[in-house]
């Protein structure tokens, strides 16, 4: 039996992103996150207590995108938190450190958050 599009991308995988604060001490970070359909807001992540998470499910062309924008004192940086290229296959709990020169995923192969990257131009 053939499966529609729309029953397939309710059978897709949840996806959820966690991003914690590890820019130093007393370093707030303050998060934005959008993609094209979802606007989730800011969020303010003390350093080492807590963390902000969202869930959502991959669509089934495989584009999601989340595009999140980190701020604390007066730096700014861009930042592709999940591009469904690059992490669908990598993580269903995408384990993200943001750190003051690059955020970095957590790696289930080397159990460190070890997969860096540079932030958006």
């Amino acid at each position: 039996m053939a499966v529609s599009k729309s029953e397939a991308g309710f059978l897709q995988h949840k996806a959820r992103v966690r991003i914690s604060n590890d820019l130093g001490e007393g370093m707030d970070l303050s998060v934005h996150c959008i993609s094209g359909d979802d606007d989730l807001g800011t969020h303010l992540i003390p350093y080492h207590s807590g963390y902000y998470e969202f869930g959502f499910r991959p669509n089934f062309q495989g584009t999601t995108l989340f595009h999140c924008g980190f701020q604390w004192n007066d730096v700014f940086h861009h930042f592709d938190i999940y591009n469904a290229v690059r992490d669908q296959l990598l993580c269903n709990l995408c384990l993200w450190n943001i750190k003051a020169d690059r955020p970095c995923m957590f790696n289930k192969e080397t159990s460190k958050y070890d997969l860096c990257y540079d932030w958006s131009p």
